[in-house]
């Protein structure tokens, strides 16, 4: 057995450890992976906004800083501690989700970390950084029908846990509660935190749409005149990696569009001009989604009056997209 003491640990004989002669209660030891999840800084985008009108803000989640460089981390840990906690996912079974790759890089290193194995049907034109990595922790991927982007890989995911029941535990992130839940209860409370409670907008992309969903939910309670604002694809056929175009897809079950004040459209062009304005102007290598959601945060900013403080999320980092070269367009 092993105790905590200070900032170390220890082995002890007995029962209990001892500090100045005083016993002290069992630590019981948790998944430093899990530990370092969540409390992701809240950046001022002070150059990408400089044209703003006087005192107005733009500030953005640092969520590519978790563990496996995503939000992601937050989403399945917190799928995975209900579904160990209600009793569907044990020992013996495998994790098993639909990803376009952030997800299921995150179910993969906490899976690896908890002793899961997992598997994961994902499109065959993801990222080869997300494949790499992917199969580094030793996650065994399916991979589908590219035409078919994310839906495709969320129907052979079903047909599996139809054709084995008993083997998977079937995350279903675009339809679990706890997807958006662990936005809820973390990532909205931080930033309302980080903001000292002065955000009064609320920008993002939607792709499984748990992140918009739980942050904005939370942060309408916080401060009930909150403007929440959503941002999408402005087609079917885009690359904006992660987001989903909603009226051409299967619409996750947790997604409620009543939430959103204003839904934005923004092209692949934008976000990824914004990418590059971000890597050249403030030094952050996000990948397109966030792209988007800054693009689209900017835009809603331009229109505030003074005293508006305009929050967003960089969803990944930019690492898993090097292979796309579009890093040096003008």
């Amino acid at each position: 057995m092993r105790y905590r003491y200070g900032h170390s640990f220890r082995q002890e004989s007995g029962g209990a450890a001892h500090r100045g002669g005083i016993a002290v209660a069992e630590a019981p030891e948790r998944c430093a992976l899990l530990e370092a999840i969540g409390g992701t800084p809240l950046l001022s985008l002070a150059r990408v906004g400089r044209d703003l009108p006087p005192g107005v803000e733009l500030f953005a989640k640092a969520e590519f800083m978790n563990p496996s460089g995503s939000l992601k981390d937050r989403t399945a840990r917190a799928i995975i501690e209900a579904a160990e906690a209600d009793g569907r996912l044990t020992p013996d079974r495998t994790i098993l989700d639909a990803t376009s790759g952030n997800g299921g890089i995150s179910y993969a290193m906490i899976g690896t970390a908890l002793g899961y194995r997992v598997v994961l049907c994902l499109p065959a034109n993801a990222t080869p950084e997300r494949k790499g990595i992917l199969r580094a922790c030793g996650a065994a991927l399916i991979e589908t029908d590219p035409a078919q982007g994310s839906d495709g890989a969320r129907r052979w995911a079903a047909e599996l846990v139809r054709a084995a029941p008993d083997r998977y535990f079937h995350a279903l992130q675009h339809d679990n509660q706890a997807n958006w839940l662990a936005h809820y209860r973390t990532t909205a409370a931080e930033i309302w935190s980080q903001s000292c409670g002065r955000v009064t907008h609320f920008v993002a992309g939607i792709g499984t749409s748990g992140t918009f969903m739980g942050i904005a939910r939370r942060l309408k309670e916080l401060n009930p005149g909150l403007r929440a604002v959503s941002v999408q694809p402005d087609r079917a056929e885009h690359g904006l990696v992660g987001l989903k175009h909603m009226a051409s897809a299967l619409v996750p079950r947790i997604y409620d569009p009543a939430l959103a004040d204003l839904d934005l459209a923004v092209s692949t062009a934008e976000a990824w001009a914004m990418c590059r304005r971000l890597l050249r102007e403030e030094g952050l290598l996000v990948g397109p989604s966030a792209g988007a959601s800054v693009a689209a945060a900017l835009q809603v900013a331009r229109g505030l009056a003074p005293g508006s403080v305009v929050v967003t999320v960089l969803f990944d980092s930019g690492t898993r997209y090097l292979a796309e070269g579009r890093w040096t367009e003008s």
